[in-house]
């Protein structure tokens, strides 16, 4: 029996919207779904007096990639913001990533010398606990942090938001998830290495449209809801959610991390200088405070920020981070076995595949996969 469309893609974010695009341009039928009020996913922005407000958390696209930097700039022409974070301790102030603007915050040096030094001689003070206590290796994340960046900045810039992060002990959390600290002996504030970066001129909801441009949309539509009129409806499925969810769960539930956002408004051009200020002391409840408007930098005469509470996540709430333990990571990889095996459904991106993506990433994974299928 013909199917009314060669694809069907469920979810209309990063990953779904640029397969969506590259079929269409093939002249393929195409029909995207998305059970949320609105198309683009995690990066759909919100537009309040004319500031772009991201819904569900900063996102600063950054790539060194330039197949993928042209691809984006072919739909929406991105602006120079640069991703320069301050991390907040206790009301005094630090540059992030760690470089010698933080090491001279943090101890007052001033040449690469001297703070290499400082680094190396809390570092040769941890390892030396850590023999005395007949440590050979990390055993959990701060030991592995202590072990890299010496105390001072663990404790000050490292500990407290980590916990938040991910609502566990930094004793109970794996030493794998920080296999390295990247540190800079140059006063450089740019978070990224990446050649290049941006924030999408108008907003991400433009680069969204863009890429969806003549193709059918509906939103507010649950695959789930009407699962077999959609199993039925297409040759190929575009898969874009919980893996596990697809498979009914029959592995097991796969887990995350999730945040809740606290959004207000002020009568004030500008509320703390910068887009993305970090607070790393424990005793603050919230991880990060975004100001919106200095993404694309806005001159308006209000302001609007959003504070970010990590969370655990529980059924019905909205899925953000995986978390790469090794239940979940042994769990997920069974859900790709299964994925992998199941006949014209492709799985991709952040849900799909279990797995944390920049922004950037996701796009190449979606251009790859849509090669790999028109080749298949």
């Amino acid at each position: 029996m013909d199917k009314k469309y060669d694809i069907l893609v469920v979810g209309s974010g990063l990953f779904g919207a640029v397969f969506a695009a590259e079929a269409h341009k093939k002249g393929l039928k195409v029909l995207v779904i998305d059970k949320r009020k609105h198309c683009g996913g995690n990066v759909y922005c919100e537009n309040i007096d004319g500031i772009n407000v991201h819904k569900y958390g900063a996102h600063i696209f950054h790539t060194s990639d330039v197949e993928v930097w042209r691809y984006v700039n072919n739909i929406v022409e991105m602006n120079r913001y640069t991703n320069q974070p301050v991390a907040n301790y206790k009301g005094k102030l630090y540059n992030l990533p760690f470089n010698m603007n933080t090491f001279y915050q943090m101890w007052g040096v001033t040449t690469p010398a001297e703070a290499k030094a400082k680094i190396e001689e809390q570092r040769q003070a941890v390892l030396k606990r850590m023999r005395a206590a007949n440590v050979v290796e990390p055993r959990n994340l701060e030991e592995q942090a202590r072990m890299l960046i010496g105390d001072d900045i663990f404790e000050i810039l490292i500990k407290g938001y980590t916990e938040k992060q991910w609502g566990r002990s930094c004793e109970e959390l794996p030493a794998f998830i920080i296999k390295r600290l990247p540190v800079r002996f140059t006063f450089d504030n740019n978070y990224f290495n990446d050649n290049y970066q941006g924030i999408p001129i108008g907003g991400y909801n433009r680069l969204i449209d863009g890429l969806l441009n003549g193709i059918e949309v509906r939103v507010d539509t649950d695959y789930f809801k009407n699962r077999e009129m959609f199993d039925n409806i297409a040759n190929t499925i575009v898969f874009t959610g919980q893996i596990d969810e697809f498979f009914d769960y029959k592995l097991g539930h796969l887990h995350y991390r999730t945040v809740r956002f606290e959004q207000e408004q002020f009568n004030t051009s500008n509320y703390q200088g910068n887009a993305v200020v970090n607070y790393t002391a424990a005793d603050v409840p919230y991880t990060r405070i975004i100001e919106h408007k200095h993404f694309e930098f806005g001159s308006q005469q209000t302001t609007i920020i959003s504070r970010e509470y990590s969370t655990e996540w529980r059924d019905g709430m909205e899925p953000y981070y995986p978390i790469n333990d090794e239940r979940n990571n042994k769990l997920a990889e069974q859900y790709r076995e299964l994925g992998a095996k199941t006949d014209n459904v492709i799985f991709g991106g952040r849900l799909a595949e279990y797995k944390y993506f920049d922004m950037d990433k996701v796009v190449r994974s979606a251009l790859d996969a849509f090669r790999k299928f028109k080749k298949n």
